[in-house]
């Protein structure tokens, strides 16, 4: 197949102005037909449907494709996206391209008519965790949400030295990554109130989310490698929405000296489908302006280009639903939105300084940006921090109130980038607070 333009309107036709999977977007994830035994395999979303990537190409629908796209649509059978992202950024280029082609409208119609029996409605089908995550890296990349943190328990010292110097992270846990729609329990653990004589074993009080942007690693280095700004992006292949959850209270007496550790690993929940870099390409921006006085990044992570372009212009959105609102029938209130472009630290960045010590990334390793926060208070990502520690709780539109997620809550982020028919969405992100197991 080959064309000289991308084609801008598709004959699946809820794709043609759909908020989220117009043809110009085609994330992938992995999927089986609801209520069957199904090998879960890769699919892409176009409108309200999912294309059968693995099917098109048993079919003989990219036949005269060359080798590398062959490659990757035979890597589609697999139950994860891990073998298509070790093939690299030019699989995944060259991939798309063809389904673009394949899905535009003016694709013959016998070929269209032969895709539509690979496409499944998104109704009928089961998501899945899209990638087999090896490990975990979570970083503290948005300096708004880090100085509100700092604030609260260092009001004349907010940013510790090391801040805008080096990105800063911690390894999470990778096996309770879940994917959207799966319930998150209330985690029970240690915790001591600031006047409490000790600590108590219990289920958290103080539940949160955090508002953040995954990436994930395509290729990745060998053992003792580095790898340099000029090739990062070629190792990074797509981004997911992620709610880092977080009980506040087991974090504050466990955190000191070495970070988080059962306050976070209880659970991590990402979206089912990863936009790629092609896909947001129109949507790159300069990374945002450092303040006056501060460090320029040193050498290792500095790039002009990335400086130019390493930023995303994605707006961010979270949305609290409560049990009393869902048995009212009352829909989701936004609680905040913030964006993408505020990051302190570039992905290339984070992933530049990851494998800086010879750390060797795998395909499908998962970095998150940390909760990205903005400069107002309508921009805050995290309970934590728009309620300023349950002080100023949000009142919802049915009166309720929040300092931290109760049980029953549904917490749901949204993404999206461009306006009108530019618009791309990466879909949703959501979970709800079950009880915990006592």
């Amino acid at each position: 197949m080959t064309s000289t333009a991308s084609p801008t309107a598709s004959w699946v036709t809820s794709a043609n102005g759909h908020a989220d999977f117009p043809l110009h977007n085609l994330p992938f994830g992995v999927f089986r037909r609801a209520g069957t035994n199904e090998t879960p395999r890769v699919g892409v979303a176009i409108g309200d449907g999912i294309l059968d990537v693995a099917a098109c190409h048993a079919a003989g629908l990219c036949d005269d494709a060359d080798l590398l796209v062959q490659r990757a649509m035979r890597a589609c059978a697999s139950p994860s996206l891990n073998a298509l992202m070790a093939l690299g950024a030019d699989a995944r280029r060259a991939v798309r391209v063809v389904l673009l082609e394949l899905l535009g409208e003016q694709t013959p119609t016998h070929k269209q008519q032969t895709a539509r029996h690979a496409l499944v409605p998104q109704r009928e089908a089961e998501l899945f965790l899209p990638v087999q995550i090896g490990d975990y890296t979570d970083f503290y990349a948005s300096v708004h949400h880090a100085t509100n943190v700092g604030s609260m328990f260092r009001p004349d010292n907010p940013l510790l030295p090391n801040y805008k110097w080096v990105p800063i992270g911690y390894h999470g846990r990778a096996s309770s990554i879940v994917v959207s729609g799966t319930s998150v329990t209330r985690p029970v653990g240690q915790r001591k109130g600031p006047n409490d004589a000790e600590p108590s074993v219990g289920p958290s009080r103080s539940l949160d989310y955090e508002l953040e942007l995954g990436a994930f690693v395509g290729t990745g280095n060998a053992l003792g490698d580095t790898i340099g700004m000029a090739d990062a992006e070629r190792h990074l292949w797509g981004l997911c929405l992620l709610n880092d959850w977080s009980a506040r209270d087991l974090q504050a007496w466990e955190y000191q000296p070495l970070g988080p550790f059962l306050a976070k690993n209880f659970a991590t929940t990402i979206s089912p489908w990863v936009v790629t870099l092609e896909a947001l390409e129109p949507f790159r921006v300069p990374l945002a302006p450092r303040a006056e006085g501060d460090p320029a990044p040193l050498p290792y992570l500095s790039h002009a280009a990335d400086a130019m372009r390493g930023g995303f212009d994605i707006t961010l959105e979270v949305w609290l639903r409560t049990a009393r609102m869902r048995d009212a029938g009352e829909p989701a209130a936004r609680l905040s939105h913030s964006s993408a472009r505020d990051l302190y630290w570039s992905f290339a960045q984070m992933l530049t300084h990851h494998a800086s010590t010879g750390c060797n990334l795998r395909p499908g390793d998962l970095l998150g940006s940390g909760t990205i926060s903005g400069g107002d208070k309508e921009s805050r990502g995290c309970l934590l921090e728009l309620t300023w520690r349950a002080a100023e709780p949000v009142v919802l539109p049915n009166g309720e109130q929040r300092g931290f997620l109760e049980d029953g809550d549904e917490v749901t982020f949204t993404a999206s980038a461009g306006t009108g028919s530019g618009r791309i969405g990466f879909g949703r992100c959501t979970g709800e607070v079950r009880a915990a197991r006592t």
